[in-house]
């Protein structure tokens, strides 16, 4: 344990690294095995304690993909929202297309950048369009962004709790074979990509591993990803990485990932730039903004088209 301890404090991600360090340690150890989809009880001779990593290639954009321009402003939402699983659903696409993508939200939970991200993947490639979806797993109470930094004690104690409850991976990852499943039968989906932001992306990398429902992932600016979740991955996966994400855990992670993947590093970016923490009115973090989903819909694009053997 006292390993897991000096290798935790030693690579804490960049959102964790104000949060005390019992609270980030016991978040960390939250992150379980999930075989089969069932998520493994902590107790449990499966479960493993996990400790924060990430990963590094690079791609260009394609042309298939032209984003629509982004708004810095007030954004006016193009989808509808509606029920998956008990849980409030922001909705966005062709409700003719077959082929969906889950969104995994950052800890601020539903904001403008996330859901004006959200159409961009709806309707960006013309070529393979896709019905978007983005639950509510924190059910209308998420992280106060008010609280980051989390720099006086107060701000440390909320965050810290919340990340060892609503935020803690056991609680989401059961969710979401169902929420696919139900809306696979409601809307007609036959094929599925999950993409998460930040705390979304250790959702993803737990989400991807044996007998997934998904063909494709991606990880943006992601949190926790650890080297020993990389092996099970089993679908192909992009990740985009910010400049506060530690190199050393992102090539650890690649170096152990098995399956297809790309790595794209934003090095001037802020760790949250594609989701709540993007601002959008600066004109470099709009282009990589824009870029940032450019790469995940080509990558998608390229796991999940016509032309694809998933």
């Amino acid at each position: 344990m006292r390993s897991v301890a000096r290798a935790a404090s030693a690579s804490r991600p960049s959102f964790l690294k104000s949060i005390p360090r019992t609270a980030a340690l016991k978040l960390i150890n939250t992150s379980i095995a999930h075989p089969n989809s069932q998520v493994a009880a902590p107790n449990s001779p499966r479960a493993s304690i996990r400790t924060a990593t990430m990963s590094t290639e690079s791609t260009q954009s394609q042309a298939c993909c032209n984003t629509p321009a982004v708004t810095s402003g007030t954004y006016k939402e193009k989808g509808e929202w509606i029920q998956a699983d008990g849980l409030k659903t922001y909705a966005t696409g062709s409700k003719d297309a077959k082929t969906g993508i889950l969104i995994v939200y950052d800890i601020f939970g539903f904001f403008p950048q996330t859901l004006q991200g959200a159409d961009i993947l709806a309707y960006t490639d013309k070529e393979q369009q896709y019905q978007v979806f983005m639950p509510d797993f924190f059910e209308g109470s998420p992280a106060d962004i008010s609280w980051y930094p989390p720099d006086n004690k107060e701000k440390e104690k909320k965050l810290g709790e919340f990340f060892q409850t609503a935020a803690a991976p056991p609680k989401t990852l059961p969710r979401i074979p169902k929420i696919v499943d139900e809306l696979s039968k409601s809307k007609g989906i036959e094929k599925w990509a999950i993409i998460g932001f930040c705390w979304g992306g250790k959702i993803v990398n737990l989400s991807s591993q044996e007998n997934t429902k998904f063909k494709a992932a991606a990880a943006c600016h992601p949190a926790m990803v650890a080297k020993d979740d990389a092996p099970g991955i089993t679908i192909p996966y992009i990740m985009l990485p910010s400049g506060d994400e530690p190199k050393d855990d992102v090539e650890a992670w690649q170096k152990a990932v098995k399956v297809p993947n790309v790595v794209e590093w934003f090095p001037d970016q802020v760790h949250g730039w594609m989701a709540a923490r993007g601002d959008l009115s600066q004109e470099k973090v709009k282009k990589e903004y824009e870029r940032g989903y450019k790469l995940v819909l080509d990558f998608f694009h390229k796991h999940l088209g016509a032309s694809s053997k998933l």
